[in-house]
């Protein structure tokens, strides 16, 4: 049974309106009742697969009553003059991406961007993500975290791609394609380490769900026979290899051997994963000498 029909706020009733709206990951008992009036009401829906949109509506027992249309990366800037003058014309336009949250990785930033240039509102129908999705289940700190969308397809623009995360101490969340899965969990354990923590998350909220928790090295075992279904990765963050105060007493050795400040900051802090930026690293340099 579908969710009872939200009635939508005032503010989305507005004439003219850019919607954005979350659409379930994998059950359909996840939809929003004012995604199933969004469904139903609006006047164009935008959606990045009309046929999972489709088939989306047909399990929540509705009809949308306006145009389906497409709207995916290859077309969406040809469709966002069209869309922005829809709104502008008092049409209420809905946007979904297969699953999740459109914009995250997925096609509306384009349309997002001219509907406010235009000052046509915009309103967002919140719902499921897989970023959010997988970081909660994770057991890898929350607090503070970071999403990288995809990783390069080439090894080589890979490896560099990790090894610009070599410093990050925030949790990191990217997606990736089950087929390349093997090769960039070996990419990150050669970049960051085979004993950096990490946790696959495969085909989250569906009937084969799997959670698999790690270390890079680990992991990159477990797939290398091939995995299937949607990915989402979650990456630990650096964890720094030396206080502050280390760093800093390290920098002006160095300044003290003959090296200039900045340079010497570049060495430590490229010498030891986890610590603060060249800059901060500067700046507590600064500081130790007042």
């Amino acid at each position: 049974m579908h969710p009872p029909v939200a009635p939508l706020l005032p503010a989305e009733m507005t004439a003219g309106r850019l919607l954005l709206a979350a659409t379930p990951l994998g059950q359909p008992g996840d939809a929003s009742r004012r995604l199933v009036t969004a469904l139903r009401t609006a006047d164009i829906v935008a959606a990045e697969d009309t046929r999972r949109v489709r088939q989306l509506a047909q399990s929540l027992e509705v009809k949308p009553a306006g145009k389906v249309t497409s709207f995916f990366d290859q077309n969406e800037a040809t469709r966002v003059p069209a869309l922005v003058e829809a709104i502008r014309s008092g049409a209420t336009v809905l946007v979904v991406s297969d699953a999740g949250m459109p914009l995250i990785n997925d096609p509306g930033y384009r349309l997002v961007s001219a509907c406010v240039d235009a000052g046509l509102p915009v309103s967002c129908l919140p719902g499921p993500s897989a970023v959010t999705t997988a970081l909660a289940v994770s057991g890898l700190p929350s607090d503070r975290f970071c999403f990288e969308g995809f990783p390069p397809r080439k090894s080589t623009a890979r490896v560099a791609w990790f090894q610009a995360l070599t410093t990050e101490q925030r949790t990191c969340v990217f997606f990736e394609s089950p087929r390349r899965l093997p090769d960039t969990l070996r990419d990150a354990a050669a970049a960051l380490g085979g004993d950096r923590r990490v946790v696959v998350c495969r085909e989250l909220t569906k009937i084969h769900e799997e959670v698999k928790r790690g270390t890079l090295a680990e992991l990159a075992e477990w797939a290398a026979d091939g995995v299937l279904g949607e990915i989402t990765v979650v990456l630990a963050g650096a964890v720094p290899s030396a206080d502050l105060d280390t760093l800093v007493a390290d920098v002006n050795d160095r300044v003290a051997a003959g090296a200039r400040v900045k340079d010497a900051c570049a060495a430590v802090v490229s010498e030891n994963p986890g610590a603060p930026s060249k800059r901060d690293l500067y700046d507590a340099v600064l500081r130790s000498r007042d």
